[in-house]
C-alpha cells in the first residue's frame, strides 16, 4: 500500500493486491482553514459571489455543497459557519440578514429552536444529518423542521446522548427507532 499526501485536504491511496490488481482512492481528510482546500480560493471567491446576491449562508452552504465544495474540517459538504467566516473576512458583516426564524406551523420546531429546547449546539444536529445518523425530510423552504412534540425531542437527546445510533424522523418512514448502545 502506498500513500500519498497529494492535495492539502487529499490522501492518494494505491493499494497492490498480490494477484496484481491496483486499487486507488482519494480520501479527504481535515485541514486547518479554507486556505488548505484543494478548491479553497475557488470556494471563498464563490461564497463572497453569492453573498453579495444577499442569500442566506445556509443556502450558501447548500449551494456549495451541491457544486462539491467542502469545509476545512468536514468532508461532506460547507457549513453555514464556513460561510459566514468567509463573509466576516472579507468584511461583509452587514451584507446579509440571517434567518432567525423559519416561517412553519407552532407544531413544528426549526433545528435551532430544537437545539434551544435541549440547549446544545445546533451544529450538532446539522452534523448527524449530514453522518446519517439523524434522518428527517427537509420542508419545501429547505430547512429542517422536527414535530415539536414530547417524543421527538426525548429521541433526539436520546441520539445526543449517545442511547441511540440513529434517529429516523422521517414522514416517508415515520418512526422513531434506533439501535441502542448494546
Amino acid at each position: 500500500m502506498i500513500l500519498d499526501r497529494g492535495e492539502h485536504d487529499l490522501v492518494k491511496v494505491r493499494i497492490v493486491w498480490r494477484g496484481g490488481a491496483v486499487t486507488e482512492i482519494e480520501v479527504k481528510v481535515r485541514v486547518n482553514s479554507v486556505e488548505n482546500l484543494t478548491q479553497g480560493v475557488e470556494m471563498r471567491e464563490r461564497v463572497l459571489e453569492l453573498a453579495r446576491t444577499k442569500l442566506h449562508d445556509d443556502e450558501i452552504a447548500a449551494i456549495l455543497t451541491g457544486e462539491g465544495h467542502r469545509s476545512p474540517k468536514c468532508p461532506d459538504g460547507v457549513l453555514p459557519i464556513t460561510v459566514q467566516r468567509i463573509r466576516f473576512q472579507a468584511g461583509l458583516k452587514g451584507l446579509t440578514e440571517q434567518r432567525t426564524r423559519w416561517r412553519h406551523s407552532p407544531d413544528l420546531l426549526s433545528a435551532q429552536e430544537l437545539a434551544g429546547v435541549l440547549n446544545i449546539p445546533v451544529n450538532w444536529l446539522y452534523v448527524q444529518i449530514r453522518q446519517g445518523r439523524l434522518l428527517i425530510d427537509r420542508h419545501p423552504s429547505g430547512a429542517h423542521l422536527f414535530s415539536n412534540t414530547s417524543r421527538v425531542i426525548e429521541a433526539v437527546r436520546k441520539l445526543r446522548n449517545h442511547e441511540l445510533d440513529h434517529l429516523d424522523l422521517r414522514i416517508t418512514e415515520p418512526h422513531e427507532e434506533g439501535h441502542s448502545h448494546g
